[in-house]
């Protein structure tokens, strides 16, 4: 490895499968060593890790990058959002952890945007209408279900608050990944007591607000292969790490391909959006995350070109074939119980045409998530940044290009939330804004392709499908 021009920094994303590690020269954003392991996530209704695995695979993962993690400066934790860390008197784990995609909650999160009013009360005083993701429905239900399991319970934390515990024996968390819990309050920057009276969490379990660029701790002594003293910075979730990642500014938006999809931009205006259908997150700077979330993607559209027998380039143009790709019903538009739909077919559609439509029709609902996030006044020309496992697909491309009629460009920096927790680790060393940081290192350089014309009529024909076929499901 040649010198370092800057400090070493480590950035660790804990996903939900597994930890991912990369020292990064603070300097340059060079990634100079890096580190992942698995973790066990169990299968069935449930959705449920034990948080010692994941700090047994982080363990793993920074003892992967060798001898350059000792010689870090600072390191920060992203983590997957929304789980609920039960802990014990002693800081063990009472039971495995609920994870955000663990939908037994669905029931709680109903009755308790009904118990604080309805959703236009939870929108404005805490700037999201909580789901079966969100914390607070995932404590309700260990509530209802597991009495003893909550009243055990001396502390809860979310996943990366439990890993930067582990590394700096102080409980702490950031407005980012708080704001995902459903009881911190974007409009107070603070919890919120009736939220916490209506779920029945006494504050004294939560842990301690660290603000932006605050250090959280340092490294004490342990099994890490991190120097004692390192300094730990706050961490935040994984989006919110990302958006570090990418060094985005207000009103750049951003498309992550992924098994589901996701739209998001940072913004200067609190959100608050009483259907639902946008996440009002904090970031982690002090601005805002915008998110909204579809969940019909690439695996949507790799089902129906498996379906063919076709490789998932192989489209072809033309034709009048649409298809909604709702096989898991939808979130945006908020159809769940949904099915896929095809119709618009002909004698001569063809195969290829059939999974063209099926791009179209998964980049259509990740547009109609993208114009709820972007403010009214964000550039209509600004390029969309392009990630996620399907970002360097050329169907991809070409179809987002196609229906939005903006330029898209497709970073070549990966692992982007682990870089946004190095850039958040690296502020800690240089006092610079994390999101400048990641500018300076040049994480969104990549191709810039050019608009195409705007598909309007694609776009119009999805849309009119959708909104008749929105009836097939309404009563289910």
């Amino acid at each position: 490895m040649s010198t370092a021009e800057g400090p070493l920094v480590v950035g660790i994303d804990s996903s939900t499968q597994s930890a991912k590690a990369l020292v990064v020269d603070a300097g340059t954003g060079r990634v100079v060593a890096t580190g992942q392991a698995p973790h066990r996530v169990t299968t069935g209704t449930g959705r449920e890790s034990d948080p010692r695995d994941w700090w047994s695979a982080l363990t793993e993962a920074v003892r992967a990058c060798g001898p350059a993690a000792h010689r870090a400066a600072a390191v920060s934790v992203a983590g997957q959002q929304h789980g609920l860390v039960t802990l014990d008197a002693d800081g063990s784990p009472v039971r495995p952890a609920l994870l955000w995609n663990d939908v037994r909650s669905a029931p709680q999160a109903r009755r308790l945007v009904a118990e604080l009013g309805g959703p236009e009360v939870w929108a404005d005083r805490i700037g999201s209408v909580p789901g079966a993701s969100f914390t607070a429905a995932k404590w309700a239900w260990l509530a209802e279900h597991e009495p003893e399991a909550a009243r055990a319970t001396a502390a809860v934390r979310l996943p990366h608050d439990y890993l930067t515990e582990r590394l700096t024996g102080r409980g702490t968390t950031d407005r980012g990944d708080a704001s995902g819990t459903g009881w911190w309050a974007g409009p107070k920057e603070a919890y919120d007591d009736t939220v916490l009276e209506l779920i029945g969490l006494d504050r004294g379990v939560l842990p301690e607000m660290v603000a932006p660029g605050e250090v959280a701790g340092t490294v004490r002594e342990g099994e890490l292969p991190f120097a004692r003293g390192t300094l730990v910075a706050a961490g935040t979730g994984d989006n919110a790490a990302a958006a570090l990642g990418l060094g985005l500014r207000p009103g750049t938006p951003v498309l992550s391909l992924g098994t589901s999809g996701t739209a998001y931009a940072v913004s200067t205006r609190r959100p608050a959006d009483p259907t639902g259908t946008v996440a009002g997150f904090a970031d982690a700077r002090g601005d805002w995350l915008p998110l909204a979330c579809t969940l019909n993607c690439t695996q949507a559209v790799d089902r129906v070109a498996a379906l063919f027998g076709l490789d998932r380039e192989a489209v072809e143009p033309g034709g009048s074939a649409t298809f909604l790709p709702y096989l898991d019903g939808e979130r945006t538009p908020n159809l769940p119980h949904a099915s896929g739909l095809l119709t618009g077919l002909r004698h001569d559609t063809t195969p290829g045409q059939i999974l063209q439509a099926a791009y179209d029709g998964a980049v259509h609902s990740l547009l109609d998530a993208l114009g709820l996030v972007l403010d009214a006044d964000a550039d209509p020309a600004e390029p969309v940044l392009l990630i996620g496992g399907g970002a360097r697909g050329t169907a991809w491309q070409e179809t987002v290009r196609r229906l939005t009629g903006r330029p898209v460009r497709v970073p070549r920096a990966a692992e982007l939330v682990a870089l946004g927790a190095a850039a958040q680790a690296a502020g800690l060393l240089t006092g610079e804004d994390p999101a400048a940081v990641a500018r300076r290192w040049g994480t969104t350089d990549g191709p810039l392709l050019d608009p195409l014309p705007r598909d309007a009529a694609t776009a119009e024909r999805i849309a009119g499908v959708v909104e008749g076929a929105g009836t097939l499901w309404a009563e289910e």
